[in-house]
């Protein structure tokens, strides 16, 4: 399957957040947000903006190295949400599910918000903004950097 690729900007990530952040107003109040290490630290931050949550604390799971898949490894556990009881779990993307899945075994008791949400894991979280292809790889702004692009005049493109 080849996959697609869907650029977030600052701008649009931003707003993403703040739309999820919404989202999840009605749910709360909650006493601390658990960021999923790496992509879920600046949404993390982006809703606890909102919400008015001042506790943010992180989990730490390596599952991708570039584009390619692993075993998930906990290197940091989130040792302040206990089982998640009035905690808010918080990442970019749920793909697979794999993270998802290690993260709801380290806090059962909490809600589990992605801005992003592929259709294999969805069934593993509770909220999300938006729902991409399964076969999209997501650029972030993070792994990312602007640049010149030649005019497809000048391309030679049809």
């Amino acid at each position: 399957m080849t996959p697609h690729y869907y650029t977030v900007t600052w701008d649009q990530l931003h707003r993403d957040a703040r739309a999820l952040a919404w989202r999840l107003m009605s749910l709360g109040p909650f006493d601390g947000i658990v960021a999923i290490s790496r992509g879920g630290l600046i949404p993390a931050a982006i809703i606890a903006r909102e919400l008015d949550v001042r506790l943010v604390e992180s989990v730490c799971i390596v599952t991708y190295q570039d584009e390619v898949r692993g075993e998930p490894v906990v290197t940091k556990p989130p040792a302040a949400a206990g089982d998640g009881t009035r905690f808010l779990i918080v990442d970019d993307l749920v793909d697979s599910g794999t993270t998802a899945r290690v993260v709801r075994g380290l806090l059962p008791k909490a809600h589990f918000a992605c801005v992003y949400a592929k259709p294999a894991g969805r069934p593993m979280i509770d909220s999300f903004v938006t729902e991409v292809s399964q076969d999209t790889w997501i650029l972030f702004p993070w792994d990312t950097e602007p640049q010149f692009i030649e005019p497809l005049a000048r391309r030679g493109a049809p």
